[in-house]
């Protein structure tokens, strides 16, 4: 099976230093890859650089197939960047209005609304549990019922792929684990190829099928039990931490 996304070799610039050190990996159709490391470790750079919203230096990166700089199907990448860098929960728009803007980068000018936008509107919403929020304002939910709402942004234009950056910040602990419990279930029963970039290190392995650990350069790439038997690991994070982290023994 080709992969989805292949990253080979990949080093980036950020601020003057090289924020990701030569980074290689392939995901899967429906691998569900938790991204961790530590702050300043280069994740949201690299996703950034997925998303072709930072320029890289050396190596190569294909998605769904295709060079990066040649794919245009970006309507099949839905992306839930860290919520409190792009969400103003003042914005006087109605839940309906949010999600509708997921559907804009199918649209050419003039930009109109058909009934099948509607459609998916209304499945997107009833996918997540919030039909009943429609026509509410954004700023008078709760901080997990808005980051349902985005969820619902990203993934109203169908997507392949769904990559997302911190999702669980400043969510409550019930909240956070009823979110992670929600991105298992959609990548199970839709095949979703999902990146989920997460400080929870000692949460993600509950969810994800596959860690990415990264500090600049890759650590660790695999499944949790392929972590859980790997000496390298060992030596690395130690027994303790090493089978916090994967699950395995639960």
């Amino acid at each position: 099976m080709h992969p989805v996304i292949c990253v080979h070799n990949l080093s980036v610039r950020y601020g003057g230093a090289e924020a990701v050190q030569n980074v290689s990996f392939e995901v899967h159709g429906g691998d569900y890859v938790g991204i961790v490391g530590p702050n300043g470790a280069g994740k949201t750079t690299l996703i950034k650089t997925l998303l072709r919203l930072m320029e890289f230096d050396t190596g190569s990166i294909e998605i769904l197939g295709k060079d990066i700089h040649s794919f245009s199907d970006w309507h099949k990448i839905g992306y839930l960047p860290q919520r409190a860098s792009h969400f103003n929960p003042l914005f006087p728009a109605t839940v309906r209005e949010v999600v509708r803007l997921g559907l804009l980068s199918y649209k050419a000018y003039p930009r109109k609304f058909s009934g099948v936008d509607d459609g998916k509107i209304k499945q997107a919403l009833e996918g997540l549990g919030i039909a009943d929020l429609e026509k509410r304002l954004v700023g008078e939910l709760s901080g997990g019922q808005q980051q349902r709402v985005l969820l619902a942004r990203a993934l109203v234009s169908g997507p392949e792929i769904l990559i997302l950056d911190e999702p669980s910040t400043a969510l409550d602990p019930q909240t956070k684990e009823s979110f992670f419990e929600l991105m298992k279930a959609l990548n199970s029963a839709r095949g979703l190829t999902v990146l989920l970039i997460t400080h929870d290190v000692g949460q993600i392995g509950r969810y994800a099928s596959k860690m990415l650990y990264l500090d600049k350069r890759v650590i660790f790439y695999g499944t949790f039990s392929a972590f859980c038997i790997s000496s390298d690991m060992s030596s690395y994070f130690g027994d303790h931490a090493q089978h916090l982290i994967c699950h395995q023994h639960n």
